[in-house]
């Protein structure tokens, strides 16, 4: 079967709501990746080794499982716990949240690493409470040279969402499926469309980004 305009029309108010959950998980996530990042950044760089290396460990595990298995699991372990159904939406944002923060806190660890000896020196020169130090002299240099990065990061949590269809979100990819499911049509049209609409959203951030790093580079 060919391509359908009655059929695009009729899922493109779904679609549209798909994107509406898809850009709210995405700023929900992002903002738990960019927070809980920096937390373990910062606490990497400060905390003593007993606080560091079990964080490591969290982090490392995290990284380094898929982000649709600790979906499922995290959303049936609160389901279970709470004797219904659990939240999708939350339960999914907030694992690619976590997730995506062992990534961000990779990149604001490599900002703080890249500031200047000089600039740590100084600070201990002039007796500054870190506190003070780290407000007001090295994350802002941190954040400068971690920037990009971030900007990636949430770029490609943004293309991960759907992931989280298989625990109920319905963005995008699960409003089609429903759709081909229930019509036994509508797969061309919908993934189509799903498809250029995450190109012509994230593709603009991503030119974005690279003139932000560019010009941060200068």
């Amino acid at each position: 079967m060919g391509w359908n305009w009655e059929t695009a029309q009729e899922l493109w108010p779904l679609l549209m709501e798909g994107l509406r959950i898809l850009l709210l998980v995405t700023l929900i996530s992002s903002l738990i990746a960019l927070a809980l990042g920096l937390v373990v950044a910062l606490t990497d760089r400060s905390a003593p080794r007993a606080v560091t290396m079990p964080l490591f460990a969290v982090m490392e595990f995290i990284r380094n499982t898929p982000v649709l298995v600790q979906a499922v699991f995290v959303w049936t372990a609160v389901t279970m716990w709470l004797g219904t159904a659990a939240s999708p939406m939350w339960t999914g944002a907030i694992v690619l949240g976590v997730h995506y923060a062992s990534y961000t806190a990779e990149a604001y660890r490599a900002g703080i690493d890249g500031i200047p000896k000089g600039q740590w020196e100084a600070i201990t020169a002039l007796s500054l409470p870190k506190p003070r130090a780290w407000i007001a002299v090295l994350l802002p240099q941190a954040l400068r040279r971690s920037t990009p990065a971030l900007g990636n990061y949430v770029i490609a949590l943004f293309k991960e969402v759907p992931i989280l269809s298989a625990i109920g979100v319905t963005e995008m990819v699960r409003q089609v499926d429903g759709y081909a499911g229930l019509n036994y049509t509508g797969a061309l049209e919908g993934f189509t469309i799903a498809g250029l609409i995450f190109l012509v959203v994230s593709y603009p951030v991503a030119l974005l980004m690279r003139k932000l790093e560019k010009r941060l580079a200068n």
